[in-house]
């Protein structure tokens, strides 16, 4: 098949592009820079440059690949997490979820690609009352914090639109992994191990967990089989923040987390983080594996934290 991938230099445009090639199909994939644009054409895909959030780009990429499916992977979050802005650090990637999300499915209608698949995000999106781990028939946050409101928005304007359209929303857990900022190296990895992330509060907040493997894994299983509708793709345990940090940290030779009260933390992450590590609720992947007939190489974090947090994995 001739699938296109918008995105395909990103965080699971990069893993997801050589499983297809792999698989026979013939694959596009799209980049900013030409350092993208080689990864791809090393991987064995066509490399174009398209802005993700310009109509006209999208709608000429597109075009020029006349996809059979269509494969939205689009965001931009290299830079560093401001807790406290939150919607100003998802600026560019909320674009993407709204406008880039809408020209993408028109220019796919127009080119006449039959099959559309979406990334979207499970977590703190969830509504944080109610049952501790939800499915994908449960609301998204009805009461969402000031400084994530568009954030939340955008993520629920792409899923609409998507299955409006007849496509699949992947909401991805959390990832870990290789280039990941929970991965050897990145971010959340060096922050845990410089014993920088404390356990807030009680550290209730439930969270799910995707390797970016998996999270591929899930792609390619969505590129041919599975009706229409939302689909989480997290590992078989959500678990509190009390319980999977001090393990990560465990995990990577730290020492164990500090805890701190919550109102202490608010000064340092904002009412977001606070949530967040508090009173988040986790996702079920009950309907991903009866429907795409995915299974996670990783079923727990804890297996995924002693083995998959370096770079040796690949897409193998």
């Amino acid at each position: 098949m001739e699938i296109f991938i918008a995105g395909g230099s990103g965080a699971i445009g990069s893993r997801l592009l050589p499983r297809l090639v792999a698989a026979g199909h013939r694959v596009t994939g799209t980049a900013r820079t030409e350092a993208g644009l080689a990864r791809i054409r090393a991987a064995g895909g066509r490399g174009v440059v398209m802005d993700g959030t310009d109509e006209a780009s999208i709608r000429r990429a597109v075009l020029d690949a006349a996809p059979e499916v269509l494969v939205h992977q689009l965001t931009s979050l290299s830079g560093r997490f401001d807790f406290k802005r939150f919607d100003e650090t998802f600026a560019v990637t909320n674009a993407m979820r709204t406008r880039g999300t809408d020209a993408l499915i028109a220019a796919a209608a127009e080119a006449g690609t039959g099959r559309i698949v979406v990334q979207s995000y499970t977590g703190w999106t969830n509504e944080h009352a109610g049952s501790r781990v939800k499915t994908e028939a449960d609301p998204l946050d009805p009461h969402p914090v000031s400084s994530a409101r568009t954030a939340l928005a955008a993520i629920a304007h792409a899923e609409q639109a998507t299955v409006a359209a007849g496509g699949l929303a992947l909401r991805f857990g959390n990832f870990y992994g290789p280039g990941q900022s929970l991965g050897e190296g990145g971010q959340m990895f060096e922050s845990v191990r410089k014993r920088q992330v404390p356990i807030v509060g009680d550290g209730a907040g439930v969270w799910s967990f995707c390797h970016i493997d998996d999270a591929a894994a899930a792609t390619v299983a969505a590129v041919g089989r599975g009706a229409a509708g939302i689909y989480n793709i997290v590992d078989d345990e959500p678990a509190a923040v009390a319980e999977w940090l001090p393990e990560l940290a465990r995990a990577i030779g730290a020492k164990p987390p500090m805890r701190v009260p919550a109102w202490v933390a608010r000064t340092m992450i904002g009412e977001f983080g606070v949530s967040w590590m508090t009173t988040a609720r986790g996702s079920s992947n009950a309907k991903a594996k009866a429907e795409l007939g995915w299974r996670p190489r990783y079923a727990s974090w804890r297996e995924g934290f002693r083995e998959g947090l370096g770079a040796g994995l690949g897409a193998a």
